[in-house]
Formats: structure tokens, C-alpha cells, sequence
């Protein structure tokens, strides 16, 4: 294994890690708020979040594109503050993060769900605020679910390929990751580096999904 792959695989385990983090405080705001209220709309809001589950993968990078992109909505916010996204690093956190955020909502949600209400209805009597309950009460009961979700999140980053081609490109030493680098070794003709490559990939994600399993196995409600 070359310097330059083991380059790539740091930086394949870096953004995606970041991917997840970056999404972890909004899934488990929007988990919460799935799992223990009701509005007009829900069912729509459920469904748009999870998108990203049933639709091809290039399709969400093109519209990650065209939202970002320089006649996109957000140029001119992003030209203001000199933030550039297309076809960065920044890209390839976006596209894995968009692309995780269905599978980490989904476990969180869940987790939430199994939450016994009569536990933060009773830190409530106590004179918890909501926020010292969601905190307190409902994070620390729901963790392994939350745990569960960051590892199936990650895994799912890694294995990212189409949206991250549209939206941040392939380029070499600055948005490739693994599966790009599968798929340009692949057409180069490099039929030892794409075997390399894919083990490795095939090895993290196992771990990934082992972890995830364990994190899940004997979860029930209290």
C-alpha cells in the first residue's frame, strides 16, 4: 500500500466522520420531534428527509449542485463570505452528509421512540426544564440507538460514490475518496490497486455494520 492510498483512506475516514457529526445535532433535533410530536405536514417532512434513501444518487448531487452551485440560490451568500463548496473538500462533506442523514434520522428516531415517556414526565415534575429532559433523560437512554445511527451514518458515507461525483468531482488529492478512487483506478486499467481498494472498503464496512449490530443487539424499551 502506497503512501498516496494510505492518504486516501485517511482522508475517506476523515470526511466521513465529519459527514456524521456535521448531521448528528440536526438529527437528533429533528428525531425528537418525529418521535414525540405531531403537526400538519409531518408526513411530508418524513418524507422529503428521506429521499436521499430511494432516489438515485446523482439525482441528489445535481440538486446539492444546483443549490450550491454559483447560479444556484445560495451563490450569493457563499460569494459574500468567500465560503466555496463545489467541487472542495466542503462538497464531499455535503454530499456524504445528505446521504447519511436518512439512515442516522431513522435510528434516532427510533431510539426516541423507545424512550418511556413516563421517565422525562417525571424528570418534568422534578422541575427540569425541556431542555435539562432532552438532555438529561432522553439522550442518555437513547444513546445506543444514537450510537447505532453515527455507525450506520458512517458506513453509508464511505460507500458514497454517485452524488459525490456531481457535486465535488474527482480530484485526485483533494475530493477523492475511496469509491472514486475504485471507479478511476477501474478505468485505468489498475486491476491490483481496484481489488486493494475495494478490500479495504469491504473491511470497514464490515466493522462498521458489525459495530452497528452490536450497538442494536437486545435494544428494547424500558
Amino acid at each position: 500500500m502506497s503512501p498516496e492510498d494510505i492518504r486516501l483512506i485517511i482522508f475517506t475516514l476523515g470526511v466521513s466522520a465529519l459527514a456524521v457529526a456535521v448531521s448528528l445535532p440536526f438529527g437528533l433535533a429533528l428525531g425528537w420531534v418525529l418521535a414525540r410530536k405531531q403537526w400538519p405536514g409531518k408526513a411530508l417532512v418524513e418524507t422529503f428527509v428521506m429521499l436521499p434513501l430511494v432516489l438515485p444518487p446523482v439525482v441528489t448531487g445535481l440538486l446539492l449542485l444546483k443549490l450550491f452551485g454559483k447560479k444556484g440560490p445560495l451563490a450569493g451568500l457563499l460569494e459574500s463570505t468567500g465560503f466555496e463548496v463545489i467541487f472542495t473538500w466542503k462538497a464531499v462533506v455535503l454530499a456524504l452528509a445528505v446521504m447519511a442523514f436518512p439512515l442516522l434520522l431513522r435510528c434516532i428516531r427510533t431510539a426516541f421512540e423507545e424512550v418511556p415517556r413516563h421517565l422525562e414526565e417525571a424528570a418534568a415534575t422534578l422541575g427540569k426544564t425541556p431542555w435539562q429532559v432532552f438532555v438529561r433523560v432522553s439522550i442518555p437512554l437513547a444513546r445506543r440507538g444514537i450510537a447505532g445511527g453515527l455507525v450506520l451514518g458512517f458506513a453509508r458515507a464511505l460507500g458514497e460514490f454517485g452524488a459525490t461525483m456531481m457535486v465535488a468531482g474527482l480530484i485526485p488529492g483533494v475530493t477523492e475518496t475511496l469509491p472514486l478512487a475504485i471507479y478511476r483506478s477501474f478505468h485505468a486499467g489498475d486491476d491490483s490497486r481496484v481489488w486493494m481498494l475495494a478490500g479495504v472498503s469491504a473491511v470497514i464496512a464490515f466493522v462498521a455494520l458489525w459495530m452497528a449490530g452490536r450497538l442494536n443487539k437486545g435494544r428494547h424499551p424500558l
